[in-house]
């Protein structure tokens, strides 16, 4: 399975970054190889959210760790059938461990309000 991390840089030693739609990265890694491939967020003034939903299901990702997504956000990755996990406080490596042991919780519900692209 692919898992999505949002990250503040390019490797899975930079902090995980706790917004969803306006990440600067995210970190695709396969489950199995351990293959790692960050990709540059760049998203428009409106719709952050909705766009990287639709990154992360072109990317085939299965799962998202993050710190929060939105309603918009939210509603585009469940219908791509990606489970959304958070609880990540430090970096992707450490976000990446705790998910594998089972210690990040998967959310049912957009965790803030749509903030209409404020950071």
């Amino acid at each position: 399975m692919k898992i999505c991390i949002t990250s503040t840089g390019t490797d899975l030693d930079a902090a995980v970054d706790r917004i969803f739609g306006r990440a600067r990265y995210f970190l695709f890694v396969d489950s199995e190889t351990g293959e790692t491939e960050a990709v540059e967020n760049t998203p428009g003034a409106h719709g952050a959210g909705v766009q990287a939903a639709q990154l992360l299901s072109e990317k085939g990702a299965g799962a998202l760790i993050t710190g929060n997504v939105g309603p918009n956000a939210y509603q585009g990755l469940s219908a791509a059938g990606i489970k959304i996990y958070l609880g990540a406080q430090e970096s992707g490596r450490k976000a990446l461990e705790d998910f594998e042991a089972g210690r990040l919780a998967e959310t049912v519900a957009p965790t803030r309000p749509g903030h209409g692209g404020r950071r």
